[in-house]
């Protein structure tokens, strides 16, 4: 499948001209946070990260994230951590959008550009550094990892999108497909990371409604997203959240493609016990 450039340009302030009308919404079934509205005031600077900002665009809370937070990080040139999670019971996967860095894992340096994804298991001791002369920016998604007795730990991941395989929908035509960067069949992963695309035309034709909460941060293109009761548009640069069991269809009307970065928590029995 031919890549073109995923959406990286967060940041900037609008002009005192614009007007106040936007496409941001916040339900208790879903929310919208366009591109737009990442601007450099709501960015946060975050505990032993030098040179860094980012936007965290989910976190969990009530009527919000329950099972995961995202974040889109930019490290200037020189930057990074020696110290980057400060949670031991919370893996991390890792997608690049631009520029290049380096993940040190158990003392092996994993060099990752544009297109690369990385799979950090709970526990692991990692570090990242940007060595080019360029920002790196990339998205991060870390989640609280719910250890099964008798099960052994997930190991690390490391591989491109170029790498793997993509996965066209049955009966299809591969005008929807999926690139997976964690096993499907494994599970001793409690999340899956996918790109999935959509060529012009192409559709979700029914009304997905499920346990799995997502998080949808569109890289390429523009679609139309049915959310619940509701239609939006989003394009290149928005994120979506979607509640377990909200009703979600898609049409794709081009003119090019339609790609977004997906998370999903899987392959664990739902808590009986509200917190």
């Amino acid at each position: 499948m031919t890549r073109s450039s995923y959406f990286s340009e967060v940041g900037g302030l609008p002009p005192q001209t614009q007007t106040l009308s936007g496409k941001a919404v916040f339900t208790t079934a879903y929310a919208v946070i366009p591109k737009g509205v990442m601007s450099d005031i709501v960015t946060s600077v975050l505990p032993h990260w030098d040179g860094t900002r980012a936007w965290i665009i989910a976190r969990p809370m009530t009527g919000f994230s329950e099972t995961f937070a995202q974040y889109i990080v930019e490290v200037a040139p020189g930057g990074g951590s020696e110290r980057p999670e400060p949670d031991k019971g919370a893996e991390a996967g890792i997608f690049v959008v631009s520029g290049e860095m380096t993940i040190t894992l158990d003392g092996k340096a994993n060099a990752l550009r544009e297109g690369s994804f990385a799979y950090l298991p709970a526990g692991a001791a990692w570090t990242l550094k940007n060595g080019s002369d360029e920002p790196a920016r990339f998205h991060w998604i870390r989640k609280a990892f719910k250890v099964v007795d008798g099960l052994e730990p997930p190991p690390a991941v490391f591989t491109h999108e170029d790498e793997c395989e993509c996965h066209a929908m049955p009966d299809t035509d591969g005008k929807w497909a999926t690139i997976r960067f964690l096993d499907p069949a494994d599970v001793r992963y409690d999340m899956h990371i996918n790109i999935v695309s959509f060529e012009p035309g192409a559709i979700i034709p029914f009304m997905e409604t499920h346990i799995m909460e997502h998080g949808l941060y569109v890289l390429e293109g523009k679609a139309v997203y049915r959310l619940n009761q509701d239609w939006v548009e989003v394009e290149a640069g928005d994120f979506m959240w979607l509640r377990a069991y909200c009703p979600q269809a898609c049409y794709a009307g081009g003119p090019g493609r339609f790609r977004y970065l997906l998370y999903k928590d899987v392959n664990r029995h739902p808590d009986l016990r509200l917190k």
